[in-house]
């Protein structure tokens, strides 16, 4: 079966969701997982640069956990609809994960000026906008419920995020920028 690219339904400035509801393209729920699809492109992005890695096998995990995250928020909160299942055991990875690596890392003692290596760049770019998702959904928890999987995962994933940053920056022959105000 083959989906058709263009339907014309949101040309009055709606879309629709799962379960049939239809709300404004600037609904705070659409923000929350529009913001969730990018995030995942540029999580993709960091992935290119890094392929082959373990650290890319655990984002390409991520990036499915981000697909069932936005799902659940596509969703209208009337929907009957049965929605992917999260994969609770994330998190603690993501925690294992972040332990290993700052564990490799000198210890931090500053904050960081991003840009030491593209890879570290752009996963400094994911994690802004991972802080962003995790801000409108914040949001949106406080209007409609949401499942609790949804912000811990985003704090956790910001967290990695940041981590990971690091390490490709190690990783790929940078040198990490320390922000040292001026007095």
């Amino acid at each position: 079966m083959s989906f058709k690219i263009y339907t014309r339904k949101g040309d009055d400035g709606k879309t629709g969701l799962i379960g049939g509801d239809r709300v404004a393209k600037h609904h705070i729920r659409v923000e929350s997982y529009g913001t969730i699809d990018e995030l995942n492109s540029h999580i993709g992005l960091v992935r290119s640069f890094i392929g082959g890695t373990d650290e890319e096998t655990i984002l390409a995990q991520i990036q499915d956990s981000l697909f069932v995250v936005g799902s659940h928020l596509a969703s209208s909160p009337h929907s009957k609809m049965e929605l992917p299942a999260f994969d609770e055991d994330l998190v603690a990875r993501m925690e294992t994960e972040i332990d290993r690596l700052t564990s490799l890392l000198p210890e931090l003692r500053n904050f960081i000026l991003p840009g030491a290596t593209q890879q570290g760049a752009h996963c400094h770019v994911a994690r802004c906008v991972c802080r962003r998702a995790e801000r409108l959904c914040v949001h949106l928890s406080d209007i409609e419920e949401l499942p609790e999987f949804i912000i811990k995962f985003l704090n956790r994933l910001s967290d990695y995020l940041f981590t990971l940053s690091r390490f490709l920056d190690q990783n790929y022959g940078g040198r990490e920028i320390p922000w040292i105000p001026k007095k």
